[in-house]
């Protein structure tokens, strides 16, 4: 995994990401944009839009004991946001998609469009 960024945000890269989804491991992937940009691009991820986190957690419980989550945005700064809170809340192995879909566009599928 990729280490700790300077402001000491776990950190995945796409990647990694990419492996784990091409594999029996799957992470929970939460999509921490607005609607309007899930729609523009997504990962396949769950949509909880970073100004609605703290009133949605309860969607997450299922994935506090076990699963990684890796949450993401566009570019990677709500989604560090997200993980800061996340990992306050409980929530310990969430890790933030460094680089986000620009990244994924740009590294490992040049399909996905980029706004």
């Amino acid at each position: 995994m990729a280490g700790l960024s300077q402001d000491h945000v776990p950190e995945i890269t796409v990647q990694e990401l990419k492996q784990f989804m091409d594999s029996d491991e799957q992470p929970f992937l939460l999509d921490v944009r607005e609607e309007s940009e899930y729609e523009i691009v997504n990962l396949g991820g769950h949509l909880i839009p970073l100004n609605q986190l703290s009133d949605r957690m309860d969607e997450l419980e299922p994935h506090r004991e076990d699963d990684m989550i890796v949450v993401h945005c566009r570019s990677g700064g709500r989604s560090a946001q997200a993980v800061r809170f996340l990992r306050a809340a409980g929530l310990t192995n969430t890790k933030n998609l460094r680089g986000g879909t620009l990244a994924w566009s740009k590294e490992i599928d040049a399909s996905y469009p980029t706004y």
